[in-house]
């Protein structure tokens, strides 16, 4: 009984091609490289991971104060002043539930009542539902 089946192959010199040249092993290594087999996983791992803000609810007593800084900075836009002033708004995220607050300055451009955006010299447009706060030199609101 043979106890080695490749005894009588395994010493013969390595075959090499006369037609073909010797592929480089930097190439011949790349065969063995890893296989992405489940394609884009790595991404939703990443995106399950990613963490978002949940949206603050204002109270009766915080929407009021700032309908009366929208008011305040509506009037003073009407007699052309344009003040300097810093925003805080939530952007709803594309992907999953909830989103992040940013916080934005600039010079106030516009308040657009018809489609509740302020607008910024810059043209940000901030969605006013979406206001947290609203600061400025010129909005002192006393309560």
């Amino acid at each position: 009984m043979n106890i080695n089946k490749y005894e009588d192959i395994i010493n013969l010199p390595r075959y090499i091609s006369k037609k073909h040249p010797q592929m480089p092993i930097e190439e011949r290594a790349a065969q063995f490289a890893p296989f992405a087999a489940l394609v884009g996983y790595e991404d939703a791992v990443e995106e399950t991971a990613r963490i978002t803000e949940k949206r603050i609810e204002l109270n009766e007593e915080e929407k009021n104060i700032l309908d009366i800084k929208i008011q305040m900075l509506s009037e003073q836009i009407n007699v052309q002043i344009h003040p300097n002033i810093t925003i805080i708004y939530f952007i709803p995220d594309l992907k999953k539930e909830g989103g992040k607050y940013i916080k934005v300055s600039g010079v106030i451009k516009k308040i657009d009542e018809f489609k509740q955006l302020i607008i910024l010299d810059d043209k940000t447009e901030i969605p006013i539902k979406d206001i947290i706060n609203i600061m400025g030199e010129s909005l002192q609101v006393n309560i």
